[in-house]
This record gives C-alpha cells, structure tokens and sequence, in this order.
C-alpha cells in the first residue's frame, strides 16, 4: 500500500477579533480542512473522559451537570485563584492537541490547518510546521467583538491583555 505524504500543517492565530475565522474559511474554499481548536476544545471537554475526570478531580463532580459542563462554575473557579486557569489548561490543551493530531492522520489532503487564538500559549505551535498570524488593528478588532459578542469595550480588552500580545506572536510566527 503507497504511504502519503505527511499533510504539511499550518497553524492559524491571532487575537480576538483579528480575522482568524475568516482565514479559515478562505483555506476551506481551497479544499483545505481547517481544525478549530476552540470549538474542539468545548466540545472535548464535555465528551472527553479524560479531561472530565481531570476537572472533577481538581473542583468536584459538581462541575458537570446532566446538561455537560457547568461554564460559569469553572469560571468562577479560574478568576478566583489564578494558578487555577494553569491547571485547567494543563488537563485540556494535552487531549486537544492529541484529538488534533489524530484529526490530521484521517485527512488526505497535502495541507490542513488548526485554528487557535493560543496557538503558542497553548503549546499547540509544536504541531504545526508553519503559522500564519492574522492581524488587525485594535480599533477593528473591539469593533468586530462588541458586534459578534455583545461584549463591553472593557471586558473585550480584559481578554486582549490576557492573550499573547501582537508583537509577540509576529516574531513567533
């Protein structure tokens, strides 16, 4: 039986609001299958054994209830000890980052994509061979989030400061 070639796999960032999603549906249009890690994420953490018993373990059963995961209890869990986002992140990023690379083993095309706002902080950046770094101006981007989201101006720059700043993903990219 051939062996095909590794898919060569591209790695899709940028902050909140900077155009990352419509990156990825560009690729889409060119037949290349783009892995949204933050969807993939949401719904691992709801279906994945493994990162429901590293959740339960850390903050009780209660976490989960019969509808998936309680989203307001862990956050209320992670912005009142910070060392608590590390921990939580640490039981997540492993499975999605593995669910990723067995994603990439099923696709048969030459190229295929993940697309992550924490590509580096997440440590996703390691399975990926190149990444492209989507920006936009800061003015745009909250313009983008408070029509999409309904967010505050003040709650969308809360989650810009808690990303990886611009300058630092333009040099790691």
């Amino acid at each position: 039986m051939k062996q095909l070639p590794r898919n060569k796999r591209i790695g899709i960032t940028g902050g909140i609001g900077s155009g990352k999603s419509v990156v990825a549906s560009l690729l889409e249009g060119y037949g290349i299958p783009v892995y949204i890690a933050d969807v993939e994420s949401k719904r691992l953490t709801n279906e994945s054994p493994i990162i429901r018993e590293g959740l339960t373990d850390l903050f009780g059963e209660s976490l989960y209830t019969d509808a998936g995961l309680d989203k307001r209890k862990l956050a209320s869990f992670i912005f009142t000890q910070p060392d608590n986002l590390k921990k939580v992140n640490a039981i997540i990023h492993p499975v999605v980052g593995d669910h990723f690379r067995r994603w990439v083993d099923g696709q048969e095309t030459p190229y295929c994509a993940m697309e992550s706002a924490i590509l580096f902080e997440s440590g996703f950046d390691r399975c990926v061979d190149t990444t492209l770094m989507v920006y936009a101006p800061l003015e745009l981007r909250i313009a983008r989030v408070q029509e999409r989201d309904q967010f505050s101006r003040e709650e969308i720059l809360k989650r810009i400061r808690n990303q990886l700043s611009d300058e630092i993903k333009k040099e790691r990219a």
